[in-house]
């Protein structure tokens, strides 16, 4: 039996936990708490929701004027889009948007250690 003909009897199947991401306690008060600290603490933040993979839940990663950046896991797409709206912050879906060039750019002033 060949590598293809094999693929016919996975037709219709989803991967597990692709969607939900996996199963992880949030702890939603501590995670508004950091978020909400980011956003007062620097200027031009915004929000981009990430999707959840087999790997990682569902995040959203706030994105500062500089580039600066934080992550955090939130649950679902919903929660994420209801928490950046509480921040009063503009929020996007990473999938439609991608990620700025200035959160690359500070990872790498990072990574060089010029910042």
């Amino acid at each position: 039996m060949g590598w293809f003909s094999r693929r016919g009897s996975r037709k219709g199947l989803a991967f597990p936990g692709r969607s939900d991401g996996p199963k992880m306690e949030i702890d939603r008060k501590a995670v508004e708490q950091h978020l909400r600290s980011f956003v007062e603490s620097r200027l031009g933040v915004e929000a981009y929701v990430e999707p959840a993979t087999s790997v990682t839940p569902t995040t959203i990663v706030l994105i500062a004027w500089d580039g600066e950046w934080t992550r955090r896991a939130v649950g679902s797409p919903k929660d994420g889009f209801e928490i950046s709206q509480k921040l009063g912050v503009p929020v996007y879906d990473v999938n439609k948007t991608g990620y700025p060039n200035r959160m690359r750019e500070w990872s790498k002033r990072r990574r060089q250690g010029d910042a």
